[in-house]
């Protein structure tokens, strides 16, 4: 597969755009105004425990307070915890009191109205590895499917720490294959910095920042280039040199990759990513068969629902559904990356009564979905033909990015018929004309609502008139919306 990584870079944000075989599939949005939180460690004050919620409130200099639930609290290993169910959760009062502090990091960003979420297992990542530095395990990414070679990794590790006061690692996806001596060299250079952290940690007064993770174009190099990534495309010209420097350090394999783009178009102009990134933000999606999805984002879930549309098929009825059910399958998993839509999915897929028809569509998702780096879990097709799944999520969606509530239709995605505010225009009027002494009435108003108020209801009209027994004037405001109204007693 062919992989390109594109990056924009300009004074206000960073913006990098994955495309395999030619089509947009992730992008990342890093604003200066607002970087992500992800992966900072932060001395934390303690402003508020919550016995109720087994969680506290923590202060780390943000205007939004942090949350905490007691889980992350614990000293206790991913594999003890794995391995005894029954260990049981310490109440929140006893592992934290109100004014401590505490040495926290960041795992999912402040998402919509809700603060950071923290935990106080701290871990760094490297190409390689992830160091954490207070846990002894040593694990390997499920992605590495080869038992050999997880052996091989972990015995390196083993090795290395035998004579040491160790920590613990995860070895990542991408050390599959990788020798001896680039493990040694990332372990090494965990070390080194989480001396330097540790110092830092010590000598800081909460609230404070004291580890903040690598900017967006290297961040994205250390955790989600491939080594077979084929072009790693840049537009800055400052930007560019510390990429080299970084991925001769940390990844050589992929220097040769690195180019600086000097085209006289906008690099995502150039790749058509501009308009990719318009079609994510609508709702609807078509397919190339004349199918198309809708997608809608809630505040609780995710929903697809999936319609044949324009595609009548060339055989029978269960025909034309499977093949429409295959496409979309695909689709909407690139479009759960492409927007980063994440927690849980509900999946409307059109019913299908053939069991090896529903099985192939299941797979058909489960094989798109294994190039997302985000972790996934899938359901069986339900009695309703409903497929649930979850995507984990730790950062804001592409549309709660770039977009805000709609202020005309207050987010509800709609507005009110302009027949439906002219009977309001009626009701505020008699109301008005009960409660006010007045000589005339003048009604502000759009103009869609004035010109239907004046034709289609100008018998309606009369008869309010006649029964108020006060002339009433209507005046079109240009700046109004469709819902706004005024009425003003003169």
């Amino acid at each position: 597969m062919k992989e390109e990584i594109l990056i924009n870079v300009t004074p206000q944000e960073s913006r990098a755009a994955v495309i395999e075989n030619g089509m947009l599939q992730e992008i990342y949005i890093e604003r200066d105004s607002s970087r992500g939180l992800v992966g900072n460690i932060y001395r934390g004050k303690v402003i508020r425990v919550l016995p109720g919620m087994q969680a506290a409130f923590i202060n780390i200099g943000r205007e939004r307070s942090a949350f905490l639930h007691a889980a992350e609290i614990l000293p206790i290993s991913e594999t003890e915890l794995i391995e005894n169910e029954n260990i049981t959760t310490p109440d929140i009062n006893e592992l934290l009191h109100v004014g401590q502090a505490i040495t926290v990091q960041v795992i999912k960003d402040e998402i919509g109205t809700k603060g950071a979420r923290l935990t106080t297992h701290l871990t760094i990542p490297s190409r390689y590895l992830v160091m954490m530095p207070d846990n002894q395990h040593i694990g390997v990414s499920q992605r590495i499917d080869d038992e050999d070679e997880r052996q091989r990794l972990k015995d390196v590790l083993n090795v290395r720490e035998q004579n040491k006061e160790a920590s613990g690692y995860i070895i990542r996806t991408a050390a599959e294959g990788a020798g001896a001596d680039e493990l040694q060299r990332d372990a090494d250079f965990l070390d080194r910095l989480w001396h330097t952290i540790r110092q830092k940690i010590k000598k800081a007064k909460a609230p404070k920042l004291v580890y903040e993770d690598l900017d967006l174009p290297l961040r994205l190099i250390r955790d989600l280039v491939p080594s077979d990534v084929e072009v790693i495309k840049v537009d800055s010209e400052e930007v560019h040199p510390r990429l080299l420097s970084f991925v001769d350090e940390f990844v050589p394999g992929v220097k040769s990759c690195v180019e600086l783009y000097q085209g006289e178009r906008p690099i995502f102009d150039a790749y058509n990513v501009e308009d990719e990134i318009e079609k994510a933000l609508h709702r609807k999606v078509q397919l190339k068969s004349g199918g198309y999805l809708i997608i809608e984002q809630t505040e609780a879930m995710v929903t697809i629902d999936v319609n044949t549309g324009a595609f009548v098929g060339y055989r029978n009825l269960e025909d034309t559904i499977f093949k429409t059910n295959l496409e979309a399958a695909s689709a909407l998993a690139r479009q759960l990356r492409l927007r980063n839509l994440g927690g849980m999915v509900i999946i409307d897929f059109i019913d299908m009564k053939d069991e090896e028809h529903k099985r192939q569509v299941l797979r058909t998702l489960e094989k798109a979905l294994e190039r997302d780096y985000a972790k996934t879990h899938i359901s069986e097709v339900s009695s309703l033909g409903l497929v649930q799944m979850t995507r984990k999520r730790n950062r804001e969606s592409l549309e709660h990015l770039l977009c805000e509530p709609c202020p005309t239709c207050e987010s509800r995605g709609s507005i009110k018929t302009p027949q439906t505010i002219c009977y309001e225009i009626f009701r505020e009027l008699f109301r008005s004309a009960r409660a006010y002494e007045a000589q005339k009435y003048l009604v502000l108003a759009s103009q869609e609502v004035v010109d239907r108020m004046l034709d289609e209801e100008a018998s309606h009209l009369a008869e309010l008139e006649s029964m108020i027994a006060k002339p009433i004037r209507f005046q079109a405001e240009r700046l109004y919306t469709q819902e706004q109204f005024d009425v003003v007693l003169m």
